[in-house]
């Protein structure tokens, strides 16, 4: 298949809700709008400028099911499903980057009333005496089988069953169906509610949206050139958004204190050491720090800018995706 005849790249996005929203402002932050053909109920779309990909709207879980096919080349969906639907996920998708929205965790709760347990190493006691006075094994409700499983393994936690939620997890303990469950939550507001508790070191996943690569996808010449672009813009974006530009004036600037700005601040220059006129890209976070150190230093102002893209020409998102792709997938 030659690249003009090369079937496009499949953009996986949520198709209702505050997801795709998110999603699509995500996108748009970017450079890259996502446009629908047919109006508001049409599943197929494009990105605004750019040829050769298609938008696919789907739900949550048809996301990861594409994703884990190869049918869909990239998507917008939950660490959770990952983790939890596709069975060896690393070696199946890349995660490129969070999204900064979408977040929640995966936690193992259990009655507020159970005083002494705030540990997995607690509820591994409690399981056994459980099994020990009663003959079976305590009962945990959950829609995460896979990632209870693996994490209750791990914490050598063995004596317990999963009864799969239906419903509203949280519940299951008060209603008498369950000893405890493993359930996402964003503020933990439901769990409070409900009488429960998060264990210490009951946190299973810090799940939120990322940008996620099928690697068994076909990645001919025309997907990988639209995968690099639409990465470039996105990875621009996001380090615009971390980082500030800041400019002064310093008589005696030298690559001394050039070194020094570098090792405290991780100040990019975009002027010579020899210039008293001076430009740098420092975090954001650091920026308050930098310009009383410039200050300090016989600065008579620092004015601090922010920035729309930040282009470089590693591309390290798309790299990431090119390290994990077969040399011969196509």
């Amino acid at each position: 298949m030659t690249a003009a005849t090369e079937d496009p790249l499949v953009l996986a996005v949520p198709s209702k809700g505050r997801l795709q929203e998110n999603a699509a402002a995500f996108f748009a932050r970017a450079g890259l709008d996502i446009v629908k053909g047919r109006g508001s109920r049409d599943y197929r779309g494009e990105l605004s400028g750019l040829k050769g990909v298609e938008v696919a709207f789907l739900s949550a879980a048809d996301i990861v099911a594409q994703l884990a096919s190869g049918a869909a080349h990239m998507g917008v969906t939950g660490e959770d499903l990952v983790r939890e639907t596709i069975p060896g996920a690393d070696a199946r998708v890349a995660l490129l980057t969070p999204l900064g929205f979408g977040g929640a965790n995966v936690v193992v709760a259990v009655p507020r009333a159970w005083i002494d347990v705030k540990t997995m190493a607690d509820l591994e006691d409690v399981a056994a005496a459980f099994r020990a006075r009663r003959g079976e094994r305590m009962r945990v409700t959950t829609k995460y089988v896979n990632l209870t499983r693996r994490f209750f393994a791990e914490r050598h936690v063995g004596d317990y069953r999963i009864v799969e939620s239906s419903g509203a997890t949280e519940g299951a303990p008060a209603a008498g169906q369950a000893e405890l469950i493993v359930d996402i939550t964003t503020t933990g507001a439901t769990l409070d509610a409900n009488a429960l508790k998060i264990l210490d070191d009951g946190v299973i996943l810090r799940s939120q949206a990322n940008l996620v690569a099928s690697l068994g996808a076909k990645w001919g010449p025309a997907a990988r050139e639209n995968a690099r672009i639409i990465l470039s813009r996105i990875a621009a974006e996001e380090t615009a958004r971390t980082t500030r530009e800041v400019t002064t004036v310093l008589p005696g600037w030298n690559g001394a204190l050039l070194d020094e700005a570098r090792a405290l601040f991780a100040v990019q220059p975009r002027s010579g050491a020899g210039e008293a006129r001076i430009t740098f890209n420092c975090p954001a976070g650091k920026v308050a720090a930098l310009a009383d150190w410039l200050t300090v230093r016989g600065a008579d102002f620092v004015a601090v800018a922010a920035l729309d893209y930040v282009f470089t020409a590693a591309n390290p998102l798309y790299r990431k995706l090119i390290e994990r792709l077969p040399k011969n997938r196509a």
